[in-house]
């Protein structure tokens, strides 16, 4: 999921649209806005779709106010019974908004708890069980009921909290999903990623940070540390596959990132060959990077159609099947006879590699190995991923070779978990618990029993 939000701008719903179009990347099937006007009234619009599509200027045009927040998703991190958000929640102390990213992992015991105490939930959301747990507090200034609630979640996760005279953004004790903080003219912006800033033209601040609280409203930026325990455990898949290159994530830049540990698979991973290519587009600056260090000759060997969505977040495997297909095609002319290395970000459930091998082959590829800039995807994220059962995840229990084998590659070999924290000069640690089964956070059985199932 994607979050955007600002404080301070006349005609923030439509600067909110274009802060949402550079975070498409994060989420492609529903999309939302909520703005609060000048005297408390809450605008919201939301639906299933692109931006573009979701949004229109005839939707937009009322949406009055300086302050409002707005979320992108997909499916695959969206429950049947989870609605599109931002969700507004209607109060007698004061209506208010709340958007979310990543994964409670007690969100089942939560439930139960609020349940108990006479609670009743419209979806399954993690923005509904926020609202629940700040309104079953005391009243009195809501950054305290805010704060106890946010230290009864465990799990990756941030929140944008909106009210009709301030926005709320939080971040999980761990810093495993990312949030920051930029300036537009005399506003603030709020998002999970510093691309949108550059489309808006907004100033990046700061990365907002574990644990942290921002408070924005008309005495401007406000800042509490929520939790006494925090850690910098960023998921190693923000800069592996989900953020754009162009952003920058806790002081490194997602492309350098990239193109970094391409540099360290070449060391760790030496293949004889004629070409290295990439798999468009998270791939590109890895490859580039393969190719650098190992001096083969970096090509574009794959073409992607612009109009396909990503294929990784397709919720049945017969759509990422049929996705891959329309998504890439091999350039015959460059790949026939030759030995060519594949670079890809990473291997989850090895439908796109498996396909595109074929493609390669067929096109007259002599050999293919394929090099992944990533460890082995082994055990489950719980953090919003989209690869919730060993079952799902084809690296599980299996060595390279096998690996290999099932996917038609002459050979594979992935990143080690040592390179891809060394791949981001300066950070020491990253949550790699998809790749190594070691969590930041505890893993509650329940969640366990309801995500296998």
């Amino acid at each position: 999921m994607g979050l955007f939000g600002i404080y301070g701008a006349p005609d923030a719903a439509h600067i909110i649209y274009y802060g949402l179009h550079a975070l498409q990347h994060r989420g492609q099937d529903t999309a939302g806005i909520v703005t609060f006007n000048s005297d408390g009234k809450a605008y919201d619009v939301t639906g299933r779709g692109h931006v573009n599509e979701v949004f229109t200027e005839a939707n937009l045009a009322p949406m009055e106010g300086i302050l409002g927040i707005g979320n992108v998703a997909y499916d695959g991190m969206l429950h049947p019974s989870v609605h599109s958000q931002p969700l507004l929640f209607r109060h007698f102390s004061g209506d208010y908004a709340i958007a979310s990213d990543g994964c409670l992992v007690n969100a089942g015991l939560i439930r139960d708890w609020l349940e108990d105490q006479g609670s009743l939930f419209q979806g399954a959301s993690d923005a509904e069980l926020l609202a629940h747990l700040v309104k079953k507090e005391k009243p009195g200034p809501r950054i305290f009921p805010i704060i106890e609630a946010l230290n009864m979640m465990e799990g990756g996760y941030t929140f944008l909290i909106l009210t009709k005279n301030r926005i709320y953004a939080c971040r999980d004790k761990f810093g495993i999903k990312p949030l920051c903080l930029g300036r537009l003219g005399d506003a603030y912006v709020i998002s999970s990623e510093s691309c949108s800033f550059e489309l808006i033209g907004a100033k990046f601040i700061r990365d907002i940070e574990p644990g942290e609280i921002v408070t924005i409203d008309h005495h401007g930026i406000r800042t509490r540390c929520y939790a006494p325990y925090h850690r910098q455990k960023l998921c190693a898949m923000e800069y592996i596959y989900y953020a754009r290159p162009d952003s920058d994530i806790d002081g490194c830049n997602v492309h350098a990132y990239r193109k970094e540990s391409g540099r360290r698979l070449w060391q760790e991973a030496p293949a004889e060959a004629d070409i290295v290519i990439g798999v468009p587009d998270s791939s590109l600056s890895a490859a580039m990077g393969y190719a650098e260090a190992s001096g083969i000759p970096y090509e574009m060997g794959l073409i992607k159609s612009k109009y396909v969505g990503r294929t990784f977040i397709q919720p049945s495997a017969r759509m990422r099947d049929s996705g891959v297909k329309m998504k890439l095609s091999a350039i015959s002319s460059i790949v026939r006879y030759k030995r060519v290395v594949l670079v890809d970000d990473s291997m989850v459930r090895g439908t796109t590699c498996r396909n595109i091998i074929r493609m390669l082959r067929e096109a007259g590829a002599f050999e293919v190995h394929v090099r992944i800039a990533s460890p082995m995807t082994c055990y489950p994220c719980y953090y919003g991923v989209n690869n919730s059962t060993h079952s799902q995840l084809l690296c599980s229990g299996k060595t390279p070779r096998q690996v290999a084998a099932a996917i038609g590659a002459d050979s594979v070999a992935f990143l080690s978990p040592e390179a891809t924290i060394a791949s981001c000069a300066g950070r020491r640690e990253l949550c790699l618990g998809c790749f190594t089964g070691d969590y930041p956070t505890m893993i509650y059985t329940r969640e366990l029993e309801d995500l296998e199932d």
